[in-house]
Formats: C-alpha cells, sequence, structure tokens
C-alpha cells in the first residue's frame, strides 16, 4: 500500500492511497483460503472445493470485503502515523468512476484513491487566572415568600355560588370560541373554563371585558394577542371571543395559618415557609449560575482565537438554520418582518455558530487537559431527571436512551461541559454584586439568540 500526501492547508489534510492489483489479488486468494473450509457447495467434498471455483462463486462478494477493509486499514493508518485529531469523519474519493472499479474487483486493477481529512485545531490555554467575570446575587425577600404562599392559597381557595354579576376576586364559569380574521384556530376554544377576575391570568383585556357578567350571559369581546406570546404564530394577532358565562362564584375566607400548611404536609406555617424560601433560594441560586457561566463564556470567546473546522461550523449551522426555519414555519413570520433578510441573517447564525463550535472546542481541549470525567452514575441521574419529565412514560424514555448511546451521550455532555466550567470559574476571578429579581431573571436579546 502507497500512502503519499498530496494536499496540507490549514486543518485540511489529503492523502492518496494506492493498493496495486497484485496486492488485491494476494488479500482475495487468503480470503478465498480462508473461505473453502467454510462452505459447502453441492458436487464438492468440505475443504476440496477449487480456489478457482470459489473466486467465480463467490470472488466479487469477497473482492468487496477486500477493499473495504483496505480502505479502513488505510485510513486508520493515515490517522496513527500522521497523529491526526479528526474533526468529522474523512472524506473518500474514487476518481477512477466505476470502469476503474470494475477493475479493481477482478483484481486487474489498482485500488487508487484520495481521503480528505479536517483536523482538529491546537489549542494553547493557557491560565484563566486574567478572566475577570461578575456573579449576580440576588437575596430572596420575605415578600416573594409571601406571594408564593398567597398563589398557593389563592389557588386552593374555596368558591361559593352567588347570583348576580361577576366582580373582582369572582370565579367566573365560561365557555368561549375565538377566532382570528374570522376563522377558528387551534386552542381557541374552551369549555368549564374558570377565569379568577382580576388574576391576570388571561390574555390582557379578556378579563376586562368579561367583569360583570352574569350567569347565561353572552358577549362578544375583543383581545390582542401580545407580541411575545408563547405561541408564534398567535403573537400580534386581533382576536374576537363569543364567551359565554355559565356560573359566578364568590371567593371564601383566605386563611394562610398553620392548618393551610397541613394541608400540603407541612407540620406547620413556618415549616412551609422555610420550604418555600429553600425552592426560591435554589431557583435563584441556579439563575445566578446561568449568568455567570455565560459571562465566562462570553469572556472565553473574546479571549481565544484560533481556525475552526469549516465543517463542523457548516454542521452546526445547519442545526442553527434548520430550528429558524421552523420557527418561521410555525410563526408565519419572514425575515422581512424582523427587519432583515436572508443573507443578513445567515451571516448572523453562522458566527453564532463559529462561536459555539470555538467554545465547544475550547471546553473540550480544557477538560481533557484537567482529566474531567463524568461516571456512569452521574448520567443515570440526569437520565432519571429526564424521564420523570415525561409522566406516564417513564419507562419508554429510559429503554430510549438506554438503547441509543448516542441519545446518552447528549446527556453527559452538558455535565462534561459544567464540571469544566466550574473548573475555569474557580481559576477566574469573580466578584460578587448584589441585585434585584429583575436584573437577576432579565435575559438580553442576544443573551436568547446564542444560547
Amino acid at each position: 500500500m502507497q500512502v503519499t500526501e498530496t494536499s496540507s492547508a490549514g486543518l485540511k489534510r489529503e492523502f492518496k492511497v494506492v493498493l496495486q492489483a497484485e496486492e488485491l489479488a494476494a488479500k482475495l486468494d487468503t480470503q478465498l483460503a480462508d473461505l473453502k473450509d467454510k462452505v459447502r457447495l453441492n458436487g464438492f467434498r468440505p475443504g476440496k472445493v477449487p480456489i478457482a471455483h470459489l473466486k467465480r462463486v463467490y470472488g466479487r462478494s469477497v473482492m468487496g470485503d477486500v477493499v473495504q477493509e483496505a480502505v479502513t486499514e488505510a485510513n486508520k493508518k493515515i490517522v496513527e502515523e500522521n497523529s491526526l485529531r479528526l474533526a468529522l469523519e474523512p472524506h473518500f474519493d474514487f476518481p477512477g468512476g466505476q470502469q476503474e472499479m470494475e477493475k479493481v474487483m477482478e483484481a486487474k486493477g489498482d485500488l487508487a484513491f484520495t481521503v480528505a481529512f479536517e483536523t482538529l485545531p491546537k489549542v494553547e490555554i493557557g491560565s484563566f487566572e486574567d478572566v475577570e467575570l461578575e456573579r449576580l446575587v440576588a437575596d430572596v425577600p420575605e415578600a416573594e415568600v409571601e406571594q408564593v404562599l398567597d398563589r398557593m392559597a389563592s389557588q386552593n381557595r374555596a368558591y361559593t355560588p352567588k347570583g348576580g354579576a361577576a366582580g373582582k376576586g369572582d370565579k367566573l364559569t365560561v365557555d368561549f370560541v375565538g377566532q382570528i380574521g374570522g376563522e377558528p384556530f387551534e386552542g381557541g376554544s374552551g369549555t368549564d373554563v374558570d377565569v379568577i377576575l382580576g388574576s391576570n391570568t388571561f390574555i390582557p383585556g379578556f378579563e376586562d371585558q368579561v367583569l360583570g357578567m352574569k350567569a347565561g350571559e353572552n358577549r362578544t369581546i375583543n383581545v390582542r394577542f401580545p407580541d411575545n406570546y408563547l405561541a408564534p404564530n398567535l403573537a400580534g394577532k386581533d382576536a374576537t371571543f363569543e364567551v359565554t358565562a355559565k356560573t359566578v362564584a364568590a371567593p371564601g375566607e383566605l386563611a394562610i395559618d398553620d392548618a393551610f400548611a397541613k394541608g400540603f404536609n407541612f407540620d406547620s406555617l413556618e415549616a412551609m415557609k422555610a420550604a418555600i424560601r429553600g425552592n426560591l433560594e435554589s431557583e435563584w441560586g441556579r439563575a445566578s449560575r446561568e449568568k455567570l457561566k455565560r459571562a465566562l463564556l462570553d469572556a472565553l470567546d473574546r479571549k481565544y482565537s484560533f481556525e475552526l473546522p469549516a465543517g463542523l461550523v457548516e454542521q452546526e449551522l445547519q442545526g442553527i438554520w434548520k430550528q429558524v426555519e421552523a420557527d418561521q414555519q410555525q410563526s408565519g413570520k419572514s425575515f422581512a418582518d424582523e427587519d432583515t433578510t436572508e443573507d443578513e441573517a445567515r451571516a448572523d447564525y453562522r458566527r453564532i455558530a463559529e462561536r459555539r463550535v470555538r467554545l465547544g472546542l475550547l471546553l473540550a481541549e480544557v477538560g481533557e487537559k484537567v482529566g474531567v470525567k463524568v461516571d456512569d452514575n452521574e448520567v443515570t441521574q440526569a437520565l432519571v431527571q429526564r424521564a420523570r419529565a415525561f409522566p406516564g412514560q417513564e419507562q419508554a424514555v429510559w429503554d430510549h436512551y438506554r438503547k441509543n448511546p448516542q441519545a446518552l451521550a447528549e446527556l453527559r455532555a452538558p455535565i462534561f461541559e459544567d464540571k469544566v466550567v466550574d473548573h475555569i470559574i474557580a481559576q477566574a476571578k469573580v466578584t460578587d454584586r448584589k441585585v434585584d429579581k429583575d436584573e437577576l431573571f432579565r435575559v438580553e436579546e442576544e443573551e436568547a439568540k446564542a444560547a
């Protein structure tokens, strides 16, 4: 086998491989000889089938195996002898076409092909002591705990049927049918839906316009879905609802005391407050951690610059672009609606793809250098959490991941990344800054886009 490097430019390497016809014929004969003692053919005793006859019957099939093994062997040899770290699977090209390949299959022609590799860049990591980060820290005020208590109490509040018009605080049970542009839309209808007037849980304007309705009354109301509505296909659109009031009920007494807490399996109201505070502190701590991680990634993106494998960038961009197209299809919006063009948007998303690839390679390099490991127990815990997110389908989710190594690797990756991030943060200069809840949970537009 002759291997010659034909091109080396940046992260791309190309090699030409030639396996002469004599070598192919020898490999073919060796495999046929091995096959001789295994096959059973009518008219021949076991082990007595002539090689020439085996070649006529099985030659082409066996030669296919020979060629595949040769390609695999060449690939392995090139990678090992040149210490290549591959970014993607290599690309093979057989320039001779079908005519030359036919000669190869008959062991009458040389097997010649090129193999192109795209390699990973060498990343000089260095120290992270010069990385300066600001950690946003927010204390949970007592008012937040009280708000959670009030919300839980309101959700479990008793209501008593009453006559007359529905007022603020009352529960109005309604049926409604919604239309946009005179056409019904998915999710626009409801039956026996409870509306707590003044709770602001419905589309802005809905509760105000059903205020004062009596049981049996019908009204037509007009509302506009918020521009940031969760369903993109409804965001910013005007809708009309035909509403029928069925019952009106007045709220009962709202007593937040030990008896209330015991209804949630707490020994006392203080114990319930402590649990709520603990949950809020955990939630706010996660938000603080995510902000700090984002700040670190921004700092690393500014600190490091190195050549990126074009194939990895393109692969990442394709994934992003596929999601962009899906979002547009769902929302019905175009690039013009976003005040941009397709070319400008693609350029923006390419920069995001480059950032993700750069940071991914950097974190992988750091993790390998410091020996970050993810053990099976950590992956199992992540799998348990994922399964719990699908009530009633836990076993199916568990089986899917256990039978799919690629899916299991997707659970392992974020655990690995978080460990590497923790390692870098421990070396960086981190300064805490007290903020309020609004600032802690504020999501900047660019942050959401690049996430």
